[in-house]
């Protein structure tokens, strides 16, 4: 680590272990200073020990000669016997242990005694040898609990299991290798299509393509097409390497139409669709950064496409529905169609480029005009009518039906002043 020091701590949860005997372990994701990211298992009883071992470095500020100057926060002692609801309940103690540590005066803080805490040790990256017949049990803690808000504790997660449908090997110390027919568990599911997985004895990253449900082919948990779409852009050019992909350059604006969990989305420009990595892109007008791929190296590429993987062996007859770049593209044909003339100008509002009053003037100039134009055309009957370069504007009354409730009323009101 050399001079880095830890700039945030994070309870995750507890482990429930079998081997050599039953036990809890709590996890905790460490951020140091040097942008790095670790997971780390401690016991409530090192946990403990740390502590003492802290207020005897530090008397004064743990309150042992004036209780008015103790500034360390305090943690109950270890219990003779602990069982699943002591770990759980202890958490929110645990949790409040650690924000109000980091938060004292350097001197303390950043001392060795922390940091060597901290630090990943040799059981954090090879957890010891599982039990021959139970497995480990994850149970993940709730973002907002606290140790005053016990209704809020959550109850056992229990992980999803996947399976490998091909061999992977890993292009970092960060993912996993693994065989066909390997199983593992799924702690996280990134929306980059990098899955953090686990199994009795490794941790690590793994593309989501390679990995199939037990119980079907398709994942239950992928959204529908939206064909409105949302406003993304791209953050870093992309060249199609398959047919159905599309090619980006840097600081392109397009509507993401269906988000996969397998990290490639399906985007429109204009009238072509096609997918691209989502961990290339970012909301319009927001900065990401929340990119959970950070623990993977800096130069994690997109989890490559399911089409590519060679000898893929799965173990269900029938395989995933996909749905084709065609019918994408028929079905946002039809969309942007029932979505009538007026659909960049709707966008415009979704997208902040014109607020309401705009679009109200905009309304009221359009009737405006085809009263005028009705005035003409009654004034001269007899007069050769030209054939339009564009479709003629749509009647006050359909105007009118088309545009919503509220911009009708306000209509109303301007005209009856």
């Amino acid at each position: 680590m050399g001079d880095s020091v830890v700039l945030h701590v994070e309870l995750l949860g507890f482990e429930r272990r079998f081997f050599p005997s039953q036990h809890y372990v709590y996890m905790f994701l460490v951020k140091w200073s040097d942008l790095s990211e670790k997971l780390i298992y401690r016991t409530f009883t090192e946990i403990y020990s740390f502590h003492k071992n802290l207020k005897e470095m530090f008397p004064i500020e743990a309150g042992e000669i004036d209780n008015k100057d103790r500034i360390i926060p305090s943690l109950p002692a270890p219990k003779w016997f602990d069982n699943q609801k002591t770990t759980e309940t202890r958490q929110g103690t645990l949790a409040d242990y650690c924000r109000t540590l980091l938060n004292l005066p350097i001197k303390i803080s950043h001392c060795h005694l922390v940091l060597d805490f901290f630090r990943v040790r040799q059981h954090d990256e090879n957890p010891p040898a599982p039990h021959p017949f139970k497995r480990n049990e994850t149970f993940l803690m709730g973002k907002e609990q606290t140790r005053t808000d016990k209704s809020e504790i959550t109850g056992p997660i229990i992980l999803q299991t996947y399976r490998l449908i091909a061999e992977y090997k890993k292009s970092s110390k960060h993912e996993l290798s693994m065989k066909a027919g390997d199983l593992v568990e799924v702690v996280e599911k990134s929306t980059s299509g990098w899955w953090f997985c686990q199994t009795e004895s490794h941790r690590g990253w793994l593309p989501a393509t390679y990995l199939e449900p037990l119980e079907g082919p398709d994942e239950s948990e992928d959204q529908e097409p939206n064909y409105e779409g949302e406003l993304y852009q791209t953050t870093k050019p992309y060249k199609a390497e398959q047919e159905d992909e599309i090619s980006l350059e840097q600081d392109v604006t397009i509507e993401v139409i269906h988000k996969l969990l397998d990290g490639w989305w399906v985007v429109r420009k204009g009238e072509q669709t096609g997918y691209y990595p989502s961990m290339l892109l970012q909301k319009t007008g927001e900065k990401r950064t929340d990119y959970p791929v950070k623990t993977l190296n800096e130069g994690a590429k997109p989890p490559p496409r399911r089409s590519t993987i060679r000898n893929a062996q799965s173990i269900h007859q029938k395989g995933r529905q996909r749905i084709s770049q065609e019918t994408y593209r028929r079905n946002s044909r039809r969309y942007l169609q029932q979505r009538g003339p007026h659909a960049n100008r709707n966008r415009g509002v979704q997208s902040g480029q014109f607020n309401q009053q705009n679009k109200l003037t905009s309304v009221l100039e359009i009737l405006n005009n085809t009263e005028n134009t009705d005035h003409k055309k009654t004034d001269q009957p007899n007069e050769q009518k030209a054939l339009p370069v564009i479709p003629p504007r749509p009647s006050k009354e359909v105007i009118l039906e088309r545009c919503t409730e509220t911009t009708r009323k306000k209509v109303s009101i301007r005209n009856s002043s």
